[in-house]
């Protein structure tokens, strides 16, 4: 009981309501009110209602608060819609760019004129006018509002529309600050296109400008591109004068020793007598930021890379090799420079490297093979390469899907021309036999008379201790055999790389150790290539016989390759080609066709005549299948050539075949052919 009396006698804390609401009139309202908060002298009992938690902490107020209240009067405090509340946000924000850009009014009014200066059907004196309104209106402000995105492209169509004098005064305004500008991603732009309209006399003013500071620039993102823009405007002294700085120390510091006639580094070196190791020192300091940039894709550098593997110590190349060797690769075949680059890293690359060179071109291929470089790197790794699976799943694998659009294009046919008739001056121009052919010095394997100089020093200790120790000649002679045989492994394991020594395996296997032939046959043979190039070819066999590239693929498939190495595996498909081949032939002749007939064709008609002079299999069967009894129809014309072929052929079968028919046409003089020729066949 004591307990329940303490509970009943203790004060509630809790807010009251009060049951009546009293206005100022003196009515009473039946509505409940809350008791007020705030604490009131003539209440005394509300002090024990308020016991904040912590005097120093900020009293919150009710959301009913009047503060809170929207006020009904006054125009100021109404509710904006949507719209109004898009266009305050939008003022807000050009006032904030105003304040933060100080031409930013100036670009809204470039950015007007622009889109008028820029469409195609204008008038040019329209256009005229707008750019010189807009060229006065950017005069003295031209290096401050060159690196935005708006007003770059707006001198971009001023430079590129303006007169020669206009030009001009933008180019001096510019000049004091290109090194800045090339800087910049959007003024950059505007600093290529200087360059493009620039004359000769500012041109040279310009590359002498980027004089120390070529290295730098190269190692910037978008820096490295006006250096090589600049570097492709120049003339060879010019290109000369950019890439000294990046030899040497002295070469950098003195214009006048950069002013030599030499162009290649190994000359420069002997010429001035430089120190090969304090060149090499420098160039490794230039060359190595860029490489853990990525910046590959400059042919400037290509050529630098290409001189400093011409002149390094076996680790130092190795080391560019290994750090070459993958998709960075890609970035640099595109140039002839880059492409030499390719085919070296191939060649002296280890198998690993050399893994990491072809995973890397997955999904590239047929645009390297279609690529003028690129391609030649290609032909170099079916060349070197011994791993033909590999090359097999990410090469060829990507290859045959565009077979006919390979056999018609300059540059990739090379490809299928290299594993049909390998290293064939027709096909690869000196250039390209000369790039199969590179390598690094350093890294190169030891030449025969090395060999044989380490054969007769290793003779000579063994006979000096048969000497010593007095052993028979006939011992002597097994002895040295053995000797020779030491050698033979000792090189075999120097070429294979796996010698135990650091030095030796820096100098990794030159090319492959795989016999030619058996790896051509795998890529070529064994992959399915031949065999869908050949259903390819007998697809589309008018196109390429009338191809002025294609008609070479065709040739030789047709041939059977070099060494007849798609007989006897491919004889049926290659019988399919030759009478569809015939079949074309067959075709009547027609003046009314818009289309000419394969043996009036210029190409087609001269590959088929070679095709007669090479391939007897082929001669035979075009002569029955279409020539037979219309000879005389044929002798006149581009024709004439594909028919006086039988006469000329090499093969007796041919000739007889032909003869009946053809020898009456030469002797009424219908057909000609030289004499000596079939006088030289019949003999």
């Amino acid at each position: 009981m004591a307990a329940k009396n303490q509970q009943t006698q203790k004060p509630n804390k809790r807010k009251q309501f009060s049951s009546t609401k009293t206005d100022k009139d003196g009515s009473k309202s039946k509505k409940p009110k809350l008791l007020s908060s705030t604490p009131s002298s003539a209440n005394p009992s509300n002090k024990l209602l308020k016991k904040p938690f912590n005097s120093s902490k900020p009293k919150r107020e009710h959301p009913t608060h009047s503060k809170f209240k929207k006020s009904e009067s006054g125009n100021d405090n109404k509710e904006l819609t949507k719209r109004e509340r898009r266009i305050q946000a939008k003022e807000l924000a050009e006032a904030r760019k105003k304040k933060r850009k100080p031409h930013y009014t100036l670009e809204q009014e470039l950015a007007s004129l622009w889109e008028k200066m820029r469409r195609r059907n204008i008038a040019k004196e329209d256009r005229s006018k707008l750019i010189t309104e807009a060229l006065q209106k950017m005069k003295g402000k031209i290096p401050e509002i060159a690196g935005s995105h708006v007003s770059s492209r707006v001198l971009q169509t001023c430079v590129k529309y303006c007169s020669q004098i206009e030009r001009d005064a933008v180019f001096s305004e510019l000049q004091p600050h290109l090194l800045t500008l090339s800087c910049n991603a959007y003024a950059v732009h505007l600093v290529k296109k200087m360059f493009d309209a620039a004359s000769k006399k500012q041109l040279a003013g310009v590359i002498s400008s980027l004089r120390g500071h070529v290295a730098s620039l190269l190692r910037h993102m978008v820096g490295s591109v006006v250096i090589e823009h600049a570097y492709q405007l120049g003339n060879a002294t010019q290109k000369q004068e950019l890439l000294m700085e990046l030899y040497s120390t002295e070469l950098h510091l003195f214009k006048d020793l950069a002013s030599i006639k030499e162009s290649r580094l190994i000359d420069i070196i002997s010429k001035l007598d430089l120190q090969k190791s304090s060149v090499l020192r420098h160039m490794s300091s230039v060359i190595q930021p860029i490489l853990e940039k990525g910046i590959l894709d400059h042919s400037m550098i290509h050529r630098v890379l290409i001189e400093y593997l011409d002149i390094a110590d076996k680790s130092s190349a190795a080391d560019i090799i290994q750090q070459l060797s993958g998709p960075l690769l890609v970035r640099m075949i595109h140039t002839r420079e880059g492409s030499k680059i390719g085919m070296l890293c191939v060649k002296h690359g280890s198998a690993k490297e050399r893994k990491k060179i072809i995973k890397g071109m997955k999904g590239h291929i047929s645009k390297i093979a279609h690529d003028q470089c690129g391609c030649m790197v290609l032909v170099g790794i079916f060349s070197m390469v011994d791993d033909t699976k590999l090359i097999t799943k990410i090469i060829i694998r990507e290859l045959q899907t565009t077979l006919k659009e390979l056999a018609l294009d300059k540059s990739a046919r090379r490809l299928l021309l290299q594993l049909l008739h390998p290293n064939y001056s027709r096909y690869l121009n000196t250039d390209g036999l000369a790039s199969l052919n590179l390598t690094v010095p350093s890294l190169s394997s030891k030449n025969e008379s090395e060999i044989k100089s380490k054969k007769l020093s290793r003779d000579e200790e063994s006979s000096k201790e048969a000497a010593k120790s007095d052993i028979p000649e006939e011992n002597l002679d097994e002895e040295s055999t053995k000797e020779v045989a030491t050698t033979d492994s000792d090189m075999e394991a120097t070429e294979s790389g796996k010698s135990d020594t650091p030095e030796e395996n820096l100098n990794s296997a030159e090319g492959g150790k795989k016999d030619p032939s058996l790896r051509r046959r795998e890529l070529l043979v064994n992959s399915g290539l031949a065999e869908n190039l050949i259903d390819v070819c007998i697809e589309n066999a008018e196109e390429l016989l009338t191809s002025n590239f294609g008609k070479e693929v065709i040739f030789e498939v047709v041939k059977g390759g070099s060494d007849g190495i798609l007989h006897p595996t491919l004889d049926e498909k290659l019988n399919n080609l030759h009478e569809a081949i015939a079949e074309l032939a067959a075709k009547p002749k027609s003046d009314e066709s818009e289309e000419e007939h394969v043996l009036e064709n210029f190409h087609s008609s001269r590959t088929i005549r070679k095709l007669i002079l090479d391939c007897p299999a082929f001669a035979s069967t075009l002569w029955k299948k279409s020539l037979e009894g219309k000879c005389q129809l044929w002798a006149q014309g581009h024709s004439s050539k594909v028919v006086s072929a039988f006469l000329e052929s090499s093969d007796s079968e041919v000739r007889k075949v032909a003869k009946e028919e053809l020898q009456p046409l030469v002797d009424d003089g219908t057909l000609k052919i030289p004499e000596t020729k079939q006088s030289a066949n019949e003999n």
